[in-house]
């Protein structure tokens, strides 16, 4: 009997797709970390750019991750390496739970969660790519629109447990759902039946090169991405000091991250209709707009606009990037190829959000930060539009 026929049975697009929500949902709460910044702050008085560096490692471990998963591929069933990565990140969790001091938080928080989430992510990407056949911008912008809506939820979830138990049960908490939603998904995984490599003798089975457009792409998302990730990781604290009240500025937070999520999936639908450097060009122009309100017209209202106009540009680049690749390489190299896309993620991770930590404690205020990500956006909106148009398929 052929062993290809019941291979193709089994393969179920949705049960990858809910697999990767379940467990990017709680992995996403990474973007939530602004809301963790003041009871830690207070508590362990760690200074504000030092605890930005907490959020800056974990992007390092989570792009160090998404590299490395690529090369776990043969080395054990998707469902073994999803279980195992999904628990690492929460045995990181616990670790911060119980830190005392900043070495704790960096090698919790920031090595292990990140790294693990890295992995874990990447799987899941690239099982759901070896199944998708048709839309794949709509679908890869769902994917990563994944991260913001769980911060979406962790946001207010987190605010309310600081005030009730505080950071640190918050955490022991997030820990228990990584465990509960990484078993889901690996048996989710199973049944899904995806393969993580392309079968022998397959077309696609040699890896193709990244060349010019893998750097253009991953410039345009770095840009992006240094001015979103500053908002996502301090919307909070920024929207404070521009006079916001407490209560505004969780509303802000939880928005903005909303707001990010949708326009991921916005820029992977639209990336299927138009070219990817439109999309990311009028994109950056959108938080340009942000950033130039903010300069100008400071206010707690105008905060919240601005912020959320660079969050918007951002995750539409982010989808549009995510959709991008899709285009621009073959199914069985999207997780080698979003892994190293990452690392300019983790690049701007460690930039400007640190930057913008750093120059709120010399300054106590944001307005230079927020220049600084105006003028990435304006570099951004040139360097999409150098980008090809064209994806793999047709260019044969």
């Amino acid at each position: 009997m052929s062993v290809v026929a019941p291979a193709h049975r089994a393969e179920r697009l949705w049960a990858a797709l809910l697999a990767a929500t379940l467990l990017a949902l709680p992995l996403g709460s990474v973007y939530s970390f602004s809301v963790l910044l003041r009871p830690i702050e207070q508590e362990l008085a760690i200074p504000r750019s030092a605890l930005s560096l907490v959020f800056g490692l974990a992007t390092v471990g989570f792009t160090a991750g998404s590299v490395v998963a690529a090369f776990l591929y043969r080395i054990a069933a998707l469902p073994i390496l999803v279980l195992a990565s999904a628990a690492a990140s929460a045995g990181g969790i616990v670790v911060a739970s119980t830190a005392t001091g900043l070495p704790q938080l960096l090698l919790g928080y920031g090595v292990v969660f990140g790294t693990g989430g890295g992995v874990a992510y990447i799987l899941l990407q690239q099982s759901v790519n070896m199944l998708v056949r048709r839309r794949r911008g709509l679908v890869n912008g769902y994917l990563v629109s994944l991260y913001p809506l769980g911060a979406m939820i962790a946001t207010p979830s987190f605010h309310a447990c600081n005030e009730a138990f505080g950071w640190r049960t918050t955490l022991a908490g997030l820990a228990i759902v990584l465990v509960v939603c990484g078993i889901a998904a690996a048996l989710l995984a199973s049944y899904g039946g995806a393969r993580l490599v392309v079968a022998a003798g397959s077309a696609t089975t040699r890896s193709t090169k990244l060349g010019p457009t893998f750097l253009k792409l991953s410039a345009t998302f770095f840009l992006a991405a240094s001015a979103g990730l500053m908002v996502l990781s301090q919307a909070r604290e920024i929207v404070a000091a521009y006079g916001g009240l407490a209560a505004l500025a969780v509303a802000a937070t939880t928005g903005i991250t909303a707001g990010i999520a949708m326009a991921r999936i916005g820029g992977g639908w639209l990336v299927d209709r138009f070219a990817v450097p439109h999309v990311a060009c009028a994109a950056h122009a959108l938080a340009l707009g942000g950033g130039l309100l903010l300069t100008f017209f400071p206010a707690p209202v105008t905060a919240v606009l601005g912020l959320g106009m660079i969050g918007l540009g951002y995750g539409f680049v982010s989808g549009s990037t995510a959709g991008g690749i899709g285009i621009y390489w073959p199914p069985a190299d999207y997780g080698r190829v979003a892994g190293r896309t990452y690392i300019a993620w983790c690049l701007a991770a460690i930039s400007l959000p640190v930057l913008a930590g750093y120059l709120f404690d010399m300054t106590r205020n944001y307005s230079t930060a927020v220049l600084i990500a105006a003028g990435a956006n304006l570099a951004g909106m040139a360097m999409a539009l150098t980008m090809p148009k064209q994806g793999w398929r047709e260019s044969g």
